[in-house]
């Protein structure tokens, strides 16, 4: 890993994370102030993706996926007039850019995402913004996704709450650049307690649609993938104590992820050190 990309890295992580923190721990002023955060959360966590082995079967000569370790920084900060979250990996964060011993597959590389709903008055709906980056230095890859829409925000009876959205879809990319359909999707929670331990159920996931049949072609390797793509997670947590949360994942994507019309699936062992 060269210090110019380090740098690099570390400067928008650093960024993304001061400006989570910093308005999360924003002085209380009166209680109506747009200024004073009504909900903020921060942690650090070490995690392990585990894929399947028929995704590494799959996945070989198409964008091979391995096992690998990544470090996380993670925040989210609600307010009277909008709401903000983030998150940003460093994925194999010992390895070299490029990876010899594993041809490439495990590689240094990184991901951050930043999402946000602006509320429209009153209503439930919101404007709806989020921009996905991901980094793999070794083969000089890199793709941005840009989404721009509307969002919807509910919490029902129970607990639960859910927040759908949808919007045009932006790319960034080595291969492509350009307007690349739709993304529709949501995120959901659920908080419950069982055997007199808090847990918790969460959900986030992305459908796209429509994309570009050029974005298609030139970033997916061997082949060319449908204009509909699947990704996303769905997770349980364990909170033990305040400081402390730990929890598994079971990651799942299709059309997405370098591979083409291929099913993908994890599980992803995370432990999260919880700093507001």
């Amino acid at each position: 890993m060269t210090a110019h990309n380090v740098t690099r890295s570390l400067s928008f992580v650093t960024l993304g994370a001061g400006v989570l923190l910093a308005s999360a721990a924003a002085p209380a002023m009166a209680n109506d102030s747009p200024s004073t955060p009504l909900w903020s959360f921060a942690n650090v966590s070490l995690n392990y993706l585990d894929w399947s082995s028929g995704t590494e079967a799959r996945t070989a000569d198409n964008a091979a996926k391995s096992d690998f370790m990544f470090v996380e920084i993670e925040g989210g900060v609600g307010y009277s007039w909008g709401e903000f979250y983030g998150f940003f990996d460093f994925e194999n964060p010992t390895n070299d850019q490029f990876d010899e011993a594993s041809n490439g597959r495990d590689n240094f590389r990184t991901a951050g995402k930043i999402t946000s709903h602006i509320y429209l008055g009153d209503s439930p709906l919101s404007l709806y913004a989020h921009v996905y980056d991901f980094r793999d230095y070794g083969f000089n890859g890199r793709e941005q996704d840009q989404i721009l829409g509307l969002g919807y925000r509910t919490t029902f009876a129970n607990g639960l709450w859910f927040k759908p959205f949808i919007g045009a879809a932006r790319v960034q990319s080595d291969g492509y650049t350009g307007m690349n359909g739709y993304m529709a999707g949501w995120v959901a929670g659920y908080d419950f307690s069982a055997f007199d331990q808090n847990f918790s159920v969460t959900n986030w996931h992305e459908q796209t649609f429509g994309r570009d049949s050029e974005y298609l072609s030139q970033n997916y390797v061997n082949g060319t993938a449908g204009s509909v793509g699947t990704n996303g997670a769905l997770s349980l947590w364990w909170h033990p104590v305040d400081l402390i949360t730990t929890g598994i994942q079971y990651r799942y994507s299709e059309n997405k992820l370098g591979t083409p019309d291929a099913y993908q699936n994890a599980m992803i062992y995370s432990v999260k050190l919880n700093l507001l």
